[in-house]
């Protein structure tokens, strides 16, 4: 596995040409039928794993329970996955310059969710592709005036941000 992608970056397959995917729209929500008695006293969020054909030809792609983990806080626990109300993509066929997204709803204690890792490994026409993991959290927001420092100098997206900063200074150099 590489470093990780920051929520809302696109990732690019090489073993199929034109195939790229990202987690996306990391937020606070409400499940559509109602919350699991699992997740009882934890909180609910949403994400949405996209993948898109840039290529010639369809691909047929499978995204279900079990290709995508979720983990929070500094401990990288489990969240729990509300299987029961999530979309998944269940053998589609995507054709080029189309896109097909899978809702996934999770839950956690809500002061885990300013850390919170995605892990996706697709099935590419009866393939496994390599696993890739997005780095993000809900309510934090990095750089904004006023906001103390010492809270998220620490967090996984922070480093990501500093790697992604000094790696891009390192190519204009």
């Amino acid at each position: 596995m590489y470093e990780p992608n920051v929520v809302g970056d696109w990732q690019e397959y090489e073993e199929h040409a034109g195939l790229r995917v990202r987690v996306h729209r990391l937020e606070p929500a409400e499940p559509p039928r109602g919350r699991d008695d699992a997740a009882d006293g934890l909180t609910y969020f949403r994400l949405r794993v996209t993948v898109e054909n840039r290529g010639s030809r369809h691909l047929g792609i499978h995204l279900e329970d079990g290709q995508i983990d979720v983990r929070v806080g500094p401990d990288g626990e489990s969240a729990f996955v509300d299987w029961r109300n999530s979309q998944f993509i269940e053998g589609f066929d995507v054709y080029p310059l189309r896109r097909v997204t899978a809702v996934l709803y999770a839950a956690a204690a809500e002061e885990a969710l300013s850390l919170v890792d995605v892990q996706v490994q697709l099935r590419v026409e009866e393939e496994w592709t390599a696993r890739r993991l997005w780095a993000g959290g809900i309510g934090v927001h990095e750089g904004a005036p006023g906001a103390p420092l010492g809270q998220c100098r620490d967090s996984l997206a922070h480093q990501v941000s500093v790697f992604l900063r000094d790696q891009a200074e390192e190519g204009t150099a």
